[in-house]
């Protein structure tokens, strides 16, 4: 989720509104595809996050923005949501909006979201592997990893979903062995 609890609150009701919106419009399947294609231009493309974000450009150069580069890519009903973003000036809360909207369709279809820490880029046979085994303990119909890549863990990684953290890392075991000698080696 949003790194930012409160953006992820404000966030929350949008993300709501849409999923319950695109339930009973029956178009579920096409907004929730548009939010992960989003979500992957979103990642990106900074300078267009950046853009939207900054509250001193106007309302409608944003919406002309989006229209502009949005309206042959994304369903009517998702380019008239994001336009309802910007005229409440919520753009900014985009991205927590789609990971919360994807939360709610990921919960629906009994999809379980892991997030995985790494020091470097998984090769994509450990990625299947470790996808392969968390499907084993989990018992998940299907699993969504989101693997982020953070050096300073040295090695290893940890794993978190909604309940647990598994920390794995070289820098939790050193950080363990270093808490462990200061308890040993106190005078």
């Amino acid at each position: 989720m949003s790194k930012d609890p409160l953006t992820a609150k404000i966030a929350e009701p949008y993300a709501r509104a849409l999923y319950d919106f695109s339930i009973q419009g029956n178009v579920m399947h096409e907004i929730t595809a548009d939010f992960r294609n989003l979500e992957a231009f979103l990642a990106q493309t900074p300078d267009l996050v950046d853009y939207l974000n900054n509250p001193l450009i106007a309302k409608d150069q944003k919406a002309e923005l989006l229209d502009k580069t949005l309206k042959k890519e994304v369903n009517a009903d998702t380019l008239k949501f994001l336009n309802v973003l910007v005229e409440r000036d919520r753009i900014n809360l985009l991205e927590s909006v789609i990971e919360n909207y994807l939360a709610l369709i990921y919960d629906l279809a009994s999809v379980k979201i892991i997030n995985v820490t790494v020091a470097v880029e998984m090769s994509g046979g450990l990625e299947s592997a470790l996808l392969r085994k968390l499907e084993e303990l989990t018992n998940a119909r299907e699993i969504r990893l989101i693997v982020t890549v953070d050096p300073s863990i040295i090695a290893g990684m940890i794993i978190k979903t909604k309940s647990q953290i598994i920390d794995f890392s070289y820098r939790n075991k050193l950080r363990l062995l270093a808490k462990h000698l200061d308890s040993v080696l106190e005078f």
